[in-house]
């Protein structure tokens, strides 16, 4: 029997979904982005050998690697270690400013609508091409309703639309340490648009396959 091909995206978004702006932490852009790979194992390493680093400089053992509060060096060897390993990247960006006043009050599906997606944009182009994608992504939501909501709406889509299995799981940075490297990209292309800082950005550009605007 022929073992059936997999490929996992590890997905985190960067910004937030308020559209109050006269408030001070309200973001002007939302960034979702995916980091894809064969193997699994090869980001986990990644992470792991940054922890081991943190580890050795600051005896800090089990923290979760977050890009806001990380030191830059750490953040530029996980970067680097990215491109080093030939993962691939996409990205969609969404100006807040340009969404539809009905959206703004429905945060929930607006959020599926942009990952949905991207998730097309990944196999229109084949740039997966496996039978089976696993889906990691990042915990934003608590409301186990808005989980499964998000959960059914993406696999019945590319389920349609694509007759591509997907399997979605919804973990923790803690739970899953690679969730840890793909913040550290998300926050890297989220620094580009919100603050105009492509410090970041311009390590991880080669491995950035696709980077487009909802709007």
């Amino acid at each position: 029997m022929k073992l059936k091909k997999m490929a996992y995206i590890f997905m985190d978004e960067s910004g937030d979904l308020g559209f109050d702006f006269s408030k001070k932490r309200t973001s002007k852009f939302f960034i979702v982005t995916f980091l894809f790979v064969e193997n699994k194992r090869h980001v986990e390493k990644i992470i792991k050998q940054a922890h081991a680093t943190l580890k050795r400089k600051y005896k800090i053992k089990n923290a979760v690697l977050h890009a806001a509060k990380e030191e830059h060096p750490v953040i530029k060897r996980v970067c680097k270690k990215i491109v080093e390993k030939k993962f691939k990247i996409m990205v969609i960006s969404l100006d807040k400013s340009k969404v539809y006043t009905n959206l703004r009050e429905e945060k929930h599906v607006l959020y599926n609508y942009i990952v949905n997606i991207l998730l097309n944009r990944i196999i229109n182009k084949r740039l997966i091409t496996d039978d089976k994608i696993t889906l990691i992504a990042s915990k934003r939501e608590t409301n186990k309703f808005l989980n499964k909501n998000f959960h059914d709406y993406l696999c019945k889509q590319l389920k349609r639309k694509h007759c591509i299995e997907l399997d979605i799981k919804i973990k923790t940075p803690a739970e899953e340490k690679s969730l840890q490297a793909v913040d550290i990209v998300s926050w890297s292309v989220f620094r580009k648009y919100e603050y105009r800082d492509d410090t970041f950005y311009n390590l991880i550009r080669s491995s950035v396959l696709e980077e487009n605007a909802l709007y």
